[in-house]
């Protein structure tokens, strides 16, 4: 899915929202696990009640890996019950030297058919840039993401700099993509920080995970986050996957995608 794709699924939804599915088989409910796969037949029913209300999707590869080799065929799965009308975003925050790296694109954009895969950028250039030479696939750069943790590191001001490290990324691995191609993971616990990322990237889109169950605020991202293409995908996982643990764990998940769709349309409708 190309930039202009992805923006003409904004505005036609009305809706930012990417959800996550990081399922987990200790927090899906009872009556699914008599099912043959049971996270699949979880992630089928999520992406049948948000399909309409959200743009991308985003499938964590650690709680699809965690499950040996049956969860790469879960994940396969997936992934093609989402088809091609949404973005699909491997969360799979890759990252290599450079052979390395382009055997990881192969992987998830033509062997896989996802459209974006998140990176770590702290190897540098050569890490980053195999990802970047497939046609109207995205490479997301981690640059502040919304775990405490950030702290330790990407918010430090090395000795003799005067940007934040995270910052810093944000600059030189412009160089490295496009607009086009490149997303940043910036998390929504650090709404104080939008307003300097958008000085730094104006044309960019971003990934914000930590809306929800992490406590960020939608109106205060998009105070300073938004651009005239929207520019933001707002991600969330557990608010709206784990919404019930009941048989009507579905329609819970679509009241509260639902509510940030209508929260969404309410802010596009400013631009």
């Amino acid at each position: 899915m190309n930039r202009l794709q992805l923006v003409a699924s904004i505005f036609e939804k009305q809706s930012f929202l990417c959800v996550g599915l990081d399922p987990e088989l200790s927090k899906i409910p009872p009556h699914l696990h008599s099912e043959p796969d049971p996270i699949y037949a979880f992630n089928c029913a999520i992406i049948d009640a948000t399909r309409d209300l959200c743009v991308a999707y985003k499938p964590n590869l650690a709680f699809y890996e965690a499950l040996g080799p049956k969860g790469w065929v879960t994940f396969q799965k997936t992934v093609d019950y989402i088809g091609t009308s949404h973005l699909i975003i491997a969360d799979a925050k890759r990252g290599d030297i450079g052979n390395t790296s382009r055997m990881y694109a192969e992987a998830f954009f033509n062997q896989l058919h996802c459209d974006a895969i998140t990176v770590a950028p702290y190897m540098g250039a050569d890490s980053v840039q195999p990802f970047t030479g497939f046609q109207d696939k995205w490479v997301i750069l981690l640059a502040l993401t919304s775990n405490a943790g950030s702290a330790d590191f990407q918010q430090t001001i090395q000795e003799g700099e005067h940007r934040k490290l995270f910052e810093k990324v944000l600059i030189q691995s412009q160089a490295w993509g496009t607009p086009e191609n490149m997303m940043y993971v910036v998390g929504a616990t650090h709404p104080e920080a939008f307003a300097g990322v958008r000085a730094l990237a104006p044309e960019h889109f971003l990934l914000v995970p930590g809306v929800g169950a992490q406590g960020g605020d939608l109106e205060a991202i998009c105070a300073h986050g938004l651009n005239k293409d929207c520019g933001l995908l707002v991600n969330s996982s557990r608010g709206i996957l784990y919404a019930s643990a009941g048989t009507d764990f579905a329609e819970k998940a679509r009241t509260e995608a639902l509510a940030l769709q209508q929260a969404m349309a309410a802010i596009l409708a400013k631009i």
